[in-house]
């Protein structure tokens, strides 16, 4: 029966107009939601500077302004988009050289196909703490992966993006999202209490922990739920020949592990020794130096230097054409991405002039306040409310500011940390990512998607990373729920409950 819904969900899905036409319809509908809030004079009061943010009419003559004016800006100044195409010309040659598929067929070989598929998913859920490289890196290789040992491979990609996107919040390492979160819930517990403190190493324990609950979950859902209905793949494109590697691949693997080694080494000199050319003299520390500041460039040159030295060392790069060419054809692939994120950009900063997100937030927040409940519902409702608006609003940051002030204080008063509610946030807003069309990595996913089934649309992304949403949902919320139960830290030195 659930996969019979599955189906329906996938036809009603891709009944849907083209992402980019999807996108123009809501920037429409946007521009007539804040003509009519406006009109009714809707506002909220912001939790944060507490003054009062009105809806803004955008059917106005300041409204078309704006958008003839910000047109240009919306689209070039869309945070996704550089950083996504510049790590796609670094991977290009990659991919083009052969480098891509000697790796694919070492890690087929060498991984017990049994555990294939939790690999990937650990991997993923690892892989945000480097920005966006598991969106360009490892979905591509994880459906070349399945391709090649004859599994359908859409479920490798659904197996990837589980754990990059739903799991976002699951990671061992500390990331740029930690800092700014623990900032904003500091800011926000100083309501309370003016001199408390939150580090980014909040939340360490849960989430870590948390990696592992992910990975189990998505393989669980890859193999039982996702692989039998998608079936065995008929599509036209070819898998990678696992034949042993060649003498002049070995060489080119080990020209390519050397120019990367080195490469890592020159990145480690510059972090490692006090006031390296690495580290911001202002800001000393991994998480605020160069490397993070321009991870973008380390992707394009760690993608692109040891490719061309695999390329060299088997042949498949003879000239510096032979490079640029493989740049142009992975732009030609990624040109329907470019196409959905020109539209996707109005959309997004019309929804943003609208003021209709902060309005929404602010609505929900309150009326979760109102109803009065129990810690504990207290916490789904939290975990819930952040999944849902996590639809429309998709900034973690963004998000947090809002909601921060309001539950942050509210759950102290309760007697839980703002630690824990931090904690519930970060569970909410990894849900919905794999299952919302407004996500501004969905259109790369189905981009990727497509190489393998043409036919694949939004109803197709839709119905294949819902089991993994609704998985998430229950199972991690119910691993919160045990752990506040539990007592146990959820950071160091963090409890769930304040000290008295």
């Amino acid at each position: 029966m659930f996969q019979r819904q599955l189906a329906r969900v996938e036809r009603w899905g891709n009944l849907l107009p083209h992402p980019a036409t999807l996108f123009l319809l809501l920037g429409a509908l946007m521009v007539l939601l804040s003509w009519v809030l406006s009109s009714a004079g809707v506002s909220v009061e912001h939790p944060v500077t507490h003054k009062a943010v009105g809806a803004v009419n955008l059917l106005s003559v300041d409204g078309l302004r704006r958008l003839i004016t910000g047109l240009l800006p919306n689209f070039i100044n869309f945070a996704p988009l550089g950083p996504v195409l510049v790590c796609l010309l670094g991977l290009a040659a990659a991919e083009h050289s052969g480098l891509l598929g000697a790796c694919v067929r070492l890690v087929v070989n060498r991984t017990p196909r049994r555990w294939l598929t939790w690999v990937v998913v650990g991997c993923g859920a690892m892989s945000h703490t480097a920005g966006d490289i598991g969106y360009v890196l490892l979905l591509p290789l994880s459906m070349a992966l399945f391709h090649a040992l004859g599994r359908h491979p859409l479920a490798g990609l659904a197996a990837a993006f589980s754990g990059v996107s739903g799991g976002f919040a699951a990671n061992l390492l500390i990331s740029t999202s930690d800092v700014v979160l623990a900032g904003l819930t500091q800011e926000a517990a100083r309501i309370v209490d003016p001199k408390y403190t939150v580090n980014a190493m909040a939340n360490y324990y849960f989430l870590g922990a948390s990696v592992f609950l992910v990975t189990a979950l998505g393989a669980f859902v890859t193999e039982r739920l996702v692989e039998p209905r998608l079936g065995r793949y008929e599509g036209e494109a070819p898998a990678q020949d696992l034949q042993p590697l060649s003498a002049a691949e070995r060489r080119g693997l080990a020209w390519a592990l050397g120019v990367f080694l080195a490469l890592g080494a020159l990145v480690v000199a510059g972090l490692i020794p006090e006031g390296g050319v690495l580290q911001d003299p202002a800001k000393p520390g991994f998480i605020n130096s160069y490397f993070i500041k321009g991870l973008v460039f380390f992707i394009f040159v760690l993608g692109l230097a040891p490719a061309v030295a695999y390329g060299l060392a088997t042949g498949s790069i003879r000239r510096d054409v032979d490079v640029y060419r493989a740049m142009q054809r992975t732009m030609e692939l990624a040109a329907p991405y470019i196409v959905v994120v020109f539209f996707i950009a109005q959309f997004v900063n019309l929804f943003a002039w609208s003021n209709v997100g902060v309005i929404l937030a602010v609505q929900g927040a309150a009326v979760l306040k109102s109803l009065q409940l129990g810690p504990i519902t207290l916490i789904v409702g939290l975990i819930l409310l952040t999944a849902a608006t996590d639809i429309f609003l998709g900034s973690a940051s963004a998000k947090w500011a809002i909601l921060a002030p309001v539950f942050v204080p509210m759950f102290m008063l309760l007697g839980y940390s703002p630690e824990m509610t931090q904690a519930a946030y970060r569970v909410g807003d990894s849900l919905m990512n794999v299952v919302t069309p407004l996500a501004s990595n969905f259109p790369l996913v189905l981009m990727f998607a497509q190489r393998y089934a043409p036919q694949s649309g939004i109803g197709t992304m839709v119905a294949l990373m819902l089991p993994y949403s609704l998985t998430f949902t229950v199972g991690w919320t119910l691993m919160l729920v045990l752990w506040l139960q539990a007592g146990w830290p959820i950071g160091p030195g963090v409890t769930m409950l304040l000290r008295q």
